[in-house]
């Protein structure tokens, strides 16, 4: 017999699991206003978060890394592609200038403690992100927003991250820890997954959502589970792609030609993982493979191999595909 849930069921259930449904008239409820905001990570995420904040949402950005070089790199990115959105006609000269403005690179995470709203975008290491937001808790201001752009590890582990060891039932840190997961590349996709843990606060929530959509971003909605709705579709895809190609059912070109011209995506899913970096599937497909204990999520063995040879894409210069190194 089908079983039929009825709303009110629905609803039930949703709650059970930490999922929170919206009305447009309460989506924004308890939404702060962001003035700063503050990125950690220049690389190709995090840079492009930074500039479409700048571009879009308006506001100045602290940018930070780390690593000198790598911000100067993103730099360079930033001046590149607001140059095309001018030969494009899509911003003029002036408010392409305006937007570099607001842009403030700095190696110092000191600098955030002025920001109202800080987006983590640091390589998919759960320690590593831990450890930053144990961080970021004592630094930022106690109104600001933290959040994560992980693709796949668990939101209510990394507002665990912040709590005081000596009281974990204080969620003051916890509470304001949400993910805003951004598409790639960030300038050009226009979804971002919400993604709650158990401990966020609906202030946090709303004002996650009030500020994507600030960015000219749609906004999609998940529950804290393994690699969330994006990758948790699109990784096994790729993944399944690569074995594919690993066991000889197709060669590079047709795999990724059918599913262009079979399912009309704009390239194919060996091109997309270059795209993405073969260390970033692989970390996800690590994650989904640990978090649920299901082999459907176990990575390719060809996966796993080019990883080890630093074949990690379009970054590296080759992957499936070979790319000129700029």
């Amino acid at each position: 017999m089908a079983f039929i849930m009825s709303a009110r069921q629905a609803l039930h259930l949703g709650n059970r699991l930490n999922v929170r449904y919206y009305s447009s008239a309460v989506k924004h409820e308890g939404a702060r206003d962001v003035k700063r905001l503050g990125v950690v990570g220049a690389g190709q995420m995090g840079l492009g978060i930074a500039l479409v904040a700048a571009m879009k949402a308006q506001v100045p950005v602290t940018l930070v890394d780390s690593n000198q070089k790598s911000l100067e790199k993103g730099l360079v990115f930033a001046d590149q592609l607001l140059a095309k959105q001018v030969a494009k006609e899509k911003l003029t000269q002036s408010q392409s200038d305006a937007a570099r403005a607001l842009l403030s690179p700095t190696t110092s995470i000191d600098a955030l403690h002025e920001a109202d709203f800080i987006i983590e975008a640091v390589p998919e290491i759960p320690s590593l992100k831990f450890e930053l937001f144990s961080r970021l808790a004592s630094i930022a201001p106690s109104h600001a927003v933290l959040a994560t752009n992980t693709s796949s590890i668990s939101i209510t582990r990394i507002a665990a991250a912040t709590n005081d060891p000596s009281n974990p039932l204080d969620t003051s840190n916890s509470s304001r820890v949400v993910a805003t997961h951004f598409m790639n590349p960030v300038p050009v996709q226009k979804g971002v997954e919400i993604i709650s843990g158990l401990q966020t606060s609906q202030s946090t929530l709303a004002t996650a959502v009030a500020f994507c959509e600030k960015m000219g971003k749609i906004v999609s909605y998940s529950v804290d589970s393994p690699g969330f709705l994006a990758n948790r579709i699109l990784m096994p895809y790729i993944n399944e792609a690569i074995i594919c190609l690993e066991s000889g059912v197709g060669d590079r070109d047709s795999i990724d030609a059918i599913m262009k011209n079979g399912t009309n995506v704009p390239m194919g899913p060996l091109q997309l993982a270059d795209f993405i970096g073969l260390d970033t599937c692989l970390a996800i497909m690590n994650v989904l493979h640990t978090e649920t204990g299901d082999s459907k999520y176990r990575a390719s063995v060809l996966l796993k191999n080019y990883v080890a040879a630093g074949w990690l894409g379009k970054k590296s210069g080759k992957g499936f595909y070979e790319y000129a190194k700029k």
